[in-house]
């Protein structure tokens, strides 16, 4: 009961910073285990080990983005961390992975702004649960 009880009490102090922090965490997850077969978005070597679910669009200049599927996949360290994204192939690469109709969509939704509440972050929380379950199930 008081393990129960300290969780809610945790819940309950949370920021919507805290709440944003656990979504990034559970959709780069998601992220991580939809890619884990495919190559990296940039160079195309494959995903093999630690990889990380980097942003097309960067968090930071596009915060509106930063949980479209469409803007984040599967990418090695090495593009993602030491060359800042490897966007120039990024580019290339990112319409030919999700078509031109949706790289487009992207495109023209990219300065559109985007306030989450906390009971949607929560929500997101939840679907980016199941969709992680459901990819791990799919692939045992």
């Amino acid at each position: 009961q008081s393990k129960a009880d300290t969780k809610a009490m945790a819940e309950k102090l949370k920021t919507h910073s805290d709440w944003l922090r656990d979504l990034q965490k559970v959709f780069n997850a998601y992220i991580r285990n939809r890619d884990k077969n495919k190559p990296c978005i940039s160079c195309g070597r494959s995903l093999i080990g630690k990889f990380d679910a980097g942003h097309f669009f960067s968090v930071g200049a596009y915060p509106n983005l930063r949980f479209s599927e469409d803007n984040v996949f599967g990418q090695c360290v090495a593009c993602n961390q030491h060359r800042h994204g490897n966007i120039n192939e990024y580019s290339v690469q990112l319409p030919l992975r999700i078509g031109i109709e949706r790289y487009e969509q992207l495109l023209a939704i990219r300065s559109q702004p985007l306030k989450l509440t906390t009971a949607e972050i929560k929500e997101l929380i939840v679907e980016y649960k199941t969709k992680l379950k459901t990819l791990d199930v799919g692939q045992s």
